[in-house]
C-alpha cells in the first residue's frame, strides 16, 4: 500500500470495491475482551468498523491523487458522502463521515473534529504536563490480540514542537501513537509492521512510516504502545493507522492484526 506504487485512478477503482464492500457487509470478528480496566477502555462500535474501517485506506491513498483542480477526488468524496448517507446508518457513524468530509473539502473547522473524537470516549491525558494530542475518529480493535480475544486499540496525532511522543515532533511533524489495551509491552517486528499512511491535504505530500515500540513509553509492562514521527509538513494530515500488533503476554509472542482507524490532525 506504498502511495509510490499507485498508479492514476488505481486507488479510485480500488475504492469504489472497498465502498461497497464496507456498505453491504458487516465486519466479522469475535467479541472485544476487557483485557484493560473498564473505566479506561472505550466502546468500539461494530458498525463504524464495518463502514469506516475497510473504506479508510482507500480513501487516504484516493486524496493522494488528486483531479486536475488539485482538489480531492470527487469520485471519492461523493463515494464517502453517499456512505454518509445510507439508509439505517447510525447517526454518530454519519457524523464521523460528514466529519471527515468537511476535513477534506476545508469546512470543518478544527473544534469540529475535536468534539467527534471526543464522543468516541477517547482516553484523554491530564494534568499540567499533558500531551496537546489530536485523538483519531473512533477506537478500534486488534483480532486476537489477547489470548481470550480482542484487543481495543487507540490512536492519536501530536503535533510539534512538543515532548511527545517521545523523544517529541519537531515542528511540521506529526507524532503517531497507538497503543492495545490489556497487552504486554510492544516488540517491533518488521516482517508485520504496524504502519502509518499520511497525506498533508495542502501540500499534497504524502508517506507511510512503521510504528515502533518506544522504549519510554509503557516498555517494561505494557500495554503495548508503538509509535512514530513523521515529517508530514504544516497543514491538514488525514492518516490511517492499520496493519500489525506485536507484544509480549505472559512470556510468548503475540502477533495479531487491526482493523484500520483514520485521524484527522491540523499539524
Amino acid at each position: 500500500m506504498r502511495f509510490g506504487d499507485v498508479r492514476p485512478g488505481s486507488w479510485t477503482r480500488r475504492a469504489v470495491c472497498v465502498t461497497a464492500l464496507a456498505a453491504a457487509t458487516a465486519l466479522s470478528a469475535p467479541a472485544v475482551a476487557s483485557g484493560a480496566p473498564a473505566p479506561a477502555t472505550p466502546k468500539v462500535d461494530q458498525q463504524t468498523l464495518s463502514s469506516l474501517g475497510a473504506f479508510v485506506p482507500a480513501i487516504v491513498g484516493s486524496v493522494a491523487t488528486a483531479g486536475p483542480d488539485g482538489k480531492v477526488n470527487a469520485d471519492i468524496a461523493s463515494q464517502a458522502n453517499a456512505l454518509a448517507s445510507v439508509p439505517g446508518m447510525p447517526p454518530a457513524v454519519g457524523e464521523i463521515w460528514k466529519t471527515v468530509l468537511g476535513f477534506l473539502n476545508n469546512t470543518a473547522k478544527p473544534s469540529q473534529v475535536a468534539k467527534v473524537a471526543a464522543k468516541n470516549d477517547p482516553i484523554i491525558p491530564t494534568g499540567p504536563n499533558a500531551p496537546r494530542i489530536q485523538q483519531f475518529l473512533y477506537p478500534t480493535i486488534g483480532i486476537g490480540c489477547l489470548p481470550d480475544g480482542n484487543s481495543v486499540g487507540t490512536a492519536l496525532v501530536t503535533a510539534g514542537p512538543q515532548k511527545a511522543p517521545a523523544p517529541g515532533p519537531a515542528r511540521g511533524q506529526a507524532g503517531f501513537v497507538y497503543t492495545s489495551l490489556g497487552t504486554g509491552p510492544a516488540l517491533d517486528n518488521n516482517r508485520a509492521p504496524l504502519i502509518a499512511i499520511w497525506i498533508n491535504i495542502d501540500t499534497g505530500r504524502s508517506g507511510q512510516i512503521n510504528l515502533k515500540r518506544n522504549e519510554k513509553i509503557n516498555a517494561v509492562n505494557g500495554p503495548g504502545t508503538f509509535t512514530a514521527i513523521a515529517n508530514t509538513g504544516k497543514g491538514r494530515v488525514l492518516s490511517a493507522i492499520y496493519g500489525n500488533v506485536t507484544t509480549k503476554i505472559k512470556g510468548k509472542t503475540v502477533g495479531c492484526t487491526i482493523v484500520p482507524t483514520v485521524g484527522l490532525a491540523y499539524i
